[in-house]
């Protein structure tokens, strides 16, 4: 991307991280309220979680791997517990409604959703493969990330669609869902009794384990932003992105969250953007020459990025005419179905892959670099 375009991407990777961190602590404060009959406030649920996924980043990467290594077993248990327990409520035969193509583009909408919330993780998944050893194969990386990411968005997603399923057909799921998304998660387990609200704490739990990257990430963002932030220490960077998205968790408990799900899902936008232009930089221009990694953070040796900036403004505007969200609806998307349809990930990242490898060829010819 170059050195100063991509600190474009390092602003917008940190809204990724620290809003998602939002999230994780309201829902986690939500499923705390909800485990304790309302008893314990969603504030207060909020504050455990957060103060949770601060200590541990606080005592650094050893904690964090170990956390993260054993976190998801409970959490996968408590996932097939609850399918159990819910499944016979989750309602299979809700038929879509609508034309064909309302129904198609209702389609595309929701799966480009879902793609938002997978890649979002790319731009930080070399803040953890660092930490590999310099001989691991790159098809296992590949094959463990596409796994490993695949399986457990197709999982929660289902398991979603079908708690959502059972709010049509259930009144006592559908007046948890009133209060909450993290009440509704509970409601699943309510023929569980006390060992139900258990697991409805590890889940919530589970939040955590999906909280710490997110802020491990975010602060080496701020690092990279500029040599002033690379002399803070990490672990004050990580102290202040808890801190941010705990007082927005606080302050938009009760309608900020649905802003920034919108919001998070428009950054799913220049995530692909950005992944496209990286792979072929790699594939096309680097395939042969490779990378020297000695030249990571000196302007002067790294590419001036004019191909790659000009190529993501491009991809922004095929986004921008196609996307689909509440606050505004592009043209092209109009076009797509009646109700419109969300094609904002895949015309914006085409545009960026069409365009790309000329300007990059022209920038080396004429700059060298």
């Amino acid at each position: 991307m170059g050195y100063w375009p991509s600190k474009i991407c390092t602003i917008l990777n940190i809204v990724i991280m620290l809003g998602y961190g939002m999230i994780d602590c309201l829902v986690g404060g939500q499923i705390l309220s909800a485990v304790a009959d309302g008893h314990l406030t969603v504030i207060v649920g909020i504050i455990i979680i957060a103060v949770i996924s601060w200590i541990i980043v606080l005592f650094g990467m050893s904690i964090f791997q170990t956390y993260e290594r054993w976190a998801w077993l409970p959490q996968l248990i408590a996932a097939f517990i609850l399918v159990g327990s819910a499944g016979p409520k989750f309602d299979t035969s809700i038929q879509s409604t609508g034309s064909t193509s309302t129904i198609n583009g209702n389609r595309l909408s929701f799966f480009s959703l879902c793609l938002s919330s997978a890649v979002a993780w790319a731009p930080a998944g070399a803040d953890f493969y660092v930490y590999y050893p310099e001989n691991t194969k790159k098809w296992k990386t590949f094959a463990m990330t596409t796994v490993g990411v695949g399986l457990a968005m197709a999982f929660a997603n289902l398991l979603g669609v079908g708690l959502a399923s059972g709010t049509f057909t259930d009144a006592s799921w559908s007046a948890a869902n009133d209060v909450s998304s993290g009440a509704l998660v509970v409601a699943g387990y309510q023929g569980l009794g006390s060992f139900g609200k258990f697991l409805g704490v590890i889940v919530a739990l589970g939040l955590v384990a999906n909280n710490i990257p997110g802020t491990y990430s975010a602060a080496l963002c701020f690092q990279v932003l500029g040599r002033y932030g690379a002399r803070i220490p990490r672990w004050i960077l990580s102290c202040v992105g808890v801190v941010i998205y705990t007082v927005c968790a606080l302050g938009g408990r009760n309608n900020l969250y649905d802003i920034f799900e919108n919001f998070l899902a428009l950054m799913g936008y220049w995530v692909t953007i950005f992944l496209v232009i990286t792979v072929e930089e790699h594939l096309i221009f680097r395939k042969t020459r490779g990378f020297d990694w000695t030249a990571w953070s000196d302007p002067k040796r790294l590419p001036l990025g004019l191909a790659a900036f000009t190529a993501f403004i491009i991809g922004w505007v095929g986004a921008i005419l196609c996307m689909y969200q509440i606050y505004y609806v592009g043209p092209i998307a109009k076009l797509a179905s009646p109700t419109g349809a969300d094609l904002g990930i895949w015309v914006g990242c085409s545009w960026a892959m069409i365009v790309f490898p000329p300007l990059r060829w022209l920038e080396i010819r004429k700059i060298g670099r």
